[in-house]
């Protein structure tokens, strides 16, 4: 098992973790997770044997063969199928002993080597490791092409895959989704739920953490808290831990209080001064508990458009690509206020295709492409981080987007997305790819966009953030199209699916179970590709309920505020009866008081009643059109 006791670890000058004691049991599969800078790859830097803790002790089985992903990729002529088999060091020595052992015609050595060969699963290593590669993305026609023919990304799949390959007892996984799509996520999945190994797991993906980790490793406040159970499991058992921690904290600080007031009081006098010193000595003694720091550092929104056109964007029969090459064809896709889109599909199929094109970095080939003249676009991609100007910051960046707006103003909007006091002036060169992610987001929402494009928006960014972002999108009011590896961002934030397939966009009728059931059962494409999954006849139908959505959003935001209205006005209603409860209150010298009370009670009640009738109408009229519309559909 792995055992830190006492442990501290530091990063330079910074207390990463302090006094920490954790146990990782053989078998587990825990996910360590964490804000970006708490000092989680330092832990797997660690274990590595790369960093040594400042005090107290690490202990792991000497026997145990570790296993971790290469952050860098030589640059290598070898194929990619040769450069995954490299990874295992134990296979390929034996290849060496074993060709040492021919040429010296050694028999005796070369049955041993073949043996030791046959149990280190040489025989099907080839097998294996195209199967990882596959699973990865790799199409088997470039499975033999040399690893200098890869993108950055591509060969950190490789790397990947290299690590897969290996044996071990220990899994260190950093982040391992960043670089991979939604298809290449799935398959990693139940490769690590039939991994036997300990897994140790970096990762702020919420969905990957549920589907594969049985215990939460949570860096907290420079210590190290565990949780039995997925994610979800985490989630309520800390809420849990933090209400209880509040209460404690509370009790504390009002012991503290009392004990100060005493020492205060009754430190100078010779006949107390036995027991102020007692209360001193038992103040030193007392662990001070942290108070809760559960709010997110991040918290900002997207503010309403200048203009929200309808249609903003129309296409029919659209064809593009890149040249002569056709990537997308027969494309017929309207965009309106309120859609809100998640592009489902293999990678290379097109979805950044078609998010590039919705970008206008690329043009139709072919076809009636129309865009509204009060389109604004907000578009993010991963490769939109290479365009910040190094040497400039944060407030410098944006004040070029808003010359006219004040120092303080913009500071605080860079505060929603971390950037606060000192980091708005940091010069971007030496920021996190998290950091940077961060920035480019602030840049997208100032510019209040209508029309939101965000191709893989959570690479890099933590739990936190990722959480800001959800709830943020939830307010938008334009429409959205999103490409994401995060599930649990896609289902939350998307109310309709398309799937990007054999050159076509298509409406997806199922929830992302349904298309990781396509993913995983190629055999059934067929079907999902057919009238069970896939309906052409209903390609207007989506655009027809946006456009109801849109119709009716006046009269839902009125149902909605009737209805905070009312939860309003029965609070205060009970908040009246409560008073009325206490006997005191119909004394003689609170006459007036009861007075005021019973008054103001017939007031709200007839508020109440009114706001009530005003809901009720809302919904009926709400309820009738909804009737009438998908009476309309079923016609």
């Amino acid at each position: 098992m792995i055992q830190f006791s006492d442990l501290s670890l530091m990063r330079g000058s910074k207390m990463l973790l302090q006094d920490v004691n954790a146990t990782v049991y053989p078998g587990h599969k825990a996910g360590l997770i964490g804000a970006n800078g708490c000092g989680k790859s330092s832990l797997f830097a660690l274990i590595r044997g790369e960093l040594h803790p400042e005090q107290g002790d690490f202990v792991i089985p000497k026997d145990w063969q570790i296993v971790w992903v290469a952050q860098e990729t030589p640059a290598v002529e070898r194929s990619a199928l040769d450069y995954v088999m490299d990874g295992d060091l134990r296979f390929r020595a034996l290849q060496t002993r074993l060709t040492a052992a021919e040429e010296k015609h050694d028999g005796e050595q070369i049955a041993v080597i073949h043996g030791l060969l046959e149990q280190a699963g040489a025989y099907d290593i080839e097998s294996r490791a195209a199967t990882i590669l596959a699973g990865l993305g790799f199409a088997n026609d470039v499975m033999q092409n040399s690893v200098n023919a890869f993108s950055g990304g591509w060969r950190m799949r490789l790397n990947l895959a290299q690590a897969l390959l290996c044996y071990s007892d220990l899994l260190l996984l950093d982040e391992p989704t960043n670089h991979l799509d939604l298809d290449a996520v799935i398959w990693l999945e139940k490769w690590l739920q039939r991994y036997t190994g300990t897994l140790l797991l970096i990762s702020h993906d919420k969905s990957f953490l549920d589907s594969t980790v049985n215990e939460i490793i949570s860096v907290e406040q420079q210590k190290l808290v565990s949780y039995s159970g997925n994610y979800d499991s985490y989630e309520t058992q800390r809420a849990e831990r933090l209400r209880l921690q509040s209460l404690q904290y509370a009790k504390q600080q009002d012991q503290i209080a009392h004990l100060e007031s005493f020492i205060n009081r009754f430190g100078a006098k010779a006949s107390k001064a036995k027991q102020a010193q007692s209360r001193v000595k038992q103040l030193a003694r007392m662990e001070t508990l942290l108070p809760v720091m559960a709010d997110s550092h991040f918290t900002f929104r997207f503010l309403a458009p200048p203009k929200l056109p309808n249609p903003l964007v129309k296409m029919e029969q659209v064809k593009v690509g890149y040249g002569e090459k056709v990537i997308l064809e027969k494309l017929q896709l309207n965009l309106v206020p309120g859609s809100r889109i998640g592009l489902l599909g293999k990678n290379g199929a097109g979805k950044s295709t078609l998010i590039k094109l919705l970008a206008g970095e690329n043009q139709a080939l072919q076809g009636n492409y129309e865009t509204s003249a009060g389109l604004r676009i907000g578009y993010f991609a991963q490769h939109q981080l290479e365009f910040l100007r190094a040497d400039d910051s944060p407030l410098v960046h944006i004040q070029r987007l808003d010359p006219k707006a004040t120092e303080q103003s913009l500071r605080d909007f860079l505060g929603g997305f971390g950037f606060r006091g000192d980091d708005a002036m940091a010069k971007v060169a030496p920021m996190s790819g998290g950091e940077k992610a961060r920035l480019v987001l602030a840049l997208t929402v100032y510019q209040k966009p209508n029309l939101l494009l965000l191709d893989e928006p959570t690479n890099h960014l933590d739990l936190d953030m990722r959480h800001a972002l959800n709830i943020a999108l939830q307010g938008f009011e334009g429409a959205m199209v999103l490409v994401s590896h995060d599930r649990f961002l896609l289902s939350s934030v998307c109310d309709d699916f398309y799937l990007v397939d054999s050159g076509q966009v298509q409406p997806f009728d199922g929830d992302l179970d349904d298309y990781k059931n396509w993913i995983l059962k190629p055999e059934q494409n067929a079907n999902h590709t057919g009238e069970t999954v896939l309906k052409p006849e209903r390609k207007n139908v989506k655009r027809l309920e946006a456009e109801f959505r849109q119709s009716t959003q006046g009269l839902r935001k009125s149902v909605t505020q009737y209805e905070k209205r009312m939860a309003d006005l029965h609070g205060k209603l009970e908040k009246f009866e409560a008073e009325l409860s206490h006997s005191e209150i119909y004394s003689a010298e609170n006459k007036k008081q009861l007075k005021d009370i019973i008054t103001e009670q017939a007031k709200v009640k007839g508020e109440l009643e009114e706001v009530e009738l005003q809901w009720l109408d809302s919904q009926e009229q709400l309820e009738t059109m909804q009737a009438e519309f998908d009476q309309a559909l079923i016609s």
